[in-house]
């Protein structure tokens, strides 16, 4: 299928080759959610926890003796029925929350996002997503020319190692750069614009074998 091609100024100047088996897949939204998902259930950092009586510090000793006190038999005084003692069924940093997915269902899925992105209008090619320095300025200026709606956002996939691109869009709150290898669902749907340089696609089929 054929696109319109951009430069950096927002102004066309020509059109580009973009391949169906990527950017002309039908819209599945069962499998995005589950892609979606999976993805933000992996990166999930499981800090929470909540100390056992095995964990809880002291308690060695018996309370008092077994028998002949009137009172009732306890081993520990960190038993969760303590004061201070441990605690029972709370949260644990070992609970694993990870989903696993299929990497060819992860794939179709990615392009589903890429193909609806781009039917929405959302995907732009440009001819050559590169500055001369590391600068958030340049970054900044060029992600301005394609700037649309009130809060507008940008995911930028520059071509295989434009290290400036990178380095420049790390400063911009709205805006992500991020290498053609590394396509996921989420960055995909979360960004309202797409900017993906002429050779980037090249990476992507490359990539994804398509």
């Amino acid at each position: 299928m054929k696109t319109d091609l951009y430069n950096v100024k927002n102004e066309k100047i020509g059109t580009v080759e973009l391949p169906d088996g990527i950017f002309g897949y039908k819209w599945n939204a069962d499998l995005v959610h589950q892609a979606l998902t999976a993805q933000t259930a992996n990166r999930r950092v499981n800090l929470a926890h909540a100390k056992g009586r095995g964990e809880v510090r002291g308690g060695g000793k018996k309370p008092w003796r077994q028998k002949g006190t009137g009172r009732a038999r306890h081993g520990s005084t960190r038993s969760p029925i303590w004061a201070h003692g441990g605690v029972s069924h709370g949260p644990v940093k070992t609970q694993d929350f990870s989903k696993k997915i299929n990497k060819k269902m992860k794939r179709l899925a990615l392009f589903s996002a890429l193909s609806r992105k781009f039917k929405e209008g959302g995907l732009k090619v440009v001819e050559a997503l590169t500055v001369s320095e590391p600068k958030t300025r340049l970054v900044a200026g060029i992600v301005k020319q394609f700037g649309v709606g009130s809060r507008p956002s940008f995911l930028v996939i520059p071509k295989t190692g434009e290290k400036n691109i990178y380095r420049g869009a790390s400063n911009l709150p709205n805006a992500k750069a991020i290498a053609p290898e590394t396509l996921n669902v989420y960055d995909v749907i979360k960004y309202k614009t797409v900017l993906l340089d002429k050779d980037a696609v090249e990476a992507i089929q490359k990539t994804y074998k398509v």
